[in-house]
């Protein structure tokens, strides 16, 4: 079923009270430049990662010890990666991205 919406029955002036998602980000996590918000930067980024490589890798059809092999580690560093719970070394994502068919192009 699709759901249309009336713009014209929209109170503009509640939406415009709404928070941005920098407001929530900084009653969460602190103001940009925190320890608190890089703490959670940095977090936000390993998993960013791995979720890319946990796709990466079931578009392979490679199970997490195939590509463990593959790369010279094992299932459980792989897990750790795409959990977010590590991240890994430039030089161990190259191998990784490579194992799964990928390249990285580093572009300005």
């Amino acid at each position: 079923m699709k759901t249309t919406i009336d713009r014209k029955n929209i109170n503009w002036e509640n939406v415009e009270k709404l928070p941005t998602t920098n407001d929530m980000l900084d009653n969460l996590y602190g103001k940009e430049g925190t320890p608190q918000r890089e703490s959670f930067k940095k977090e936000a980024y390993s998993y960013y990662t791995g979720k890319i490589i946990e796709q990466a890798r079931k578009e392979a059809k490679m199970t997490q010890t195939e590509l463990a092999n593959k790369v010279g580690s094992n299932k459980s560093y792989i897990s750790r990666i795409e959990t977010g719970r590590t991240e890994p070394k430039v030089s161990t994502f190259y191998r990784i991205a490579s194992a799964l068919g990928h390249s990285v192009v580093l572009t300005t």
